[in-house]
């Protein structure tokens, strides 16, 4: 991993974006890491534009803003069409298939997953595709050291849901490995 890493996560108000940045910079700083962690959202509860940096680093962060993004998550269609052009060729664009459909540009490494169809056929659940697409990025980067990450997961989650999240988070590596456009073949036990 290189020193500095900056990720964008965006999408639509309700996604859980905001909680997935908290979640990411928790586990970044419980790894030895230092984080700054950023959001953005539209005055809507649900649906409006929702947008989360989180800045990773070894060593001080000096500039608190995600400006070169390694990493941008989009978990939907406006997002992508809004930050796809603000970003430098070759950084790693992570998109939800379930909302996205392009047009993927060559000059990007756009890796489509179908992330909360996934979250909500195989766990029951679409409301935890946050965390499936932390898992996803993790998967793809290695920023966090996977079981503290799974440790601030279950931590941060909403009462209750904790192992329902770390599920996801692990299906999210499943998924990244089954490749961009899979469905992942696995069975998930869903929680009663």
């Amino acid at each position: 991993m290189e020193n500095r890493q900056e990720i964008l996560l965006t999408g639509a108000g309700g996604q859980g974006l905001i909680l997935a940045s908290i979640v990411l910079a928790e586990a970044a700083v419980n790894d030895n890491k230092n984080v700054v962690q950023t959001q953005s959202y539209g005055p809507e509860a649900r649906g409006g534009a929702s947008m989360a940096g989180v800045i990773i680093d070894i060593d001080t962060i000096e500039y608190p803003e995600v400006t070169r993004p390694a990493v941008l998550l989009c978990m939907n269609q406006a997002s992508f069409n809004k930050y796809l052009p603000k970003i430098e060729p070759g950084c790693t664009v992570i998109v939800d298939s379930t909302f996205v459909s392009g047009p993927f540009h060559k000059d990007y490494k756009v890796q489509s997953f179908p992330i909360t169809r996934m979250a909500k056929e195989k766990l029951g659940r679409d409301v935890v595709a946050n965390m499936l697409a932390l898992g996803v990025i993790n998967a793809a980067t290695g920023i966090v050291n996977r079981d503290i990450f799974r440790e601030s997961i279950f931590k941060l989650a909403p009462r209750g849901s904790g192992e329902l999240n770390q599920q996801a988070f692990d299906l999210g590596y499943h998924l990244y490995e089954e490749g961009p456009g899979q469905d992942v073949g696995i069975s998930v036990q869903t929680p009663q």
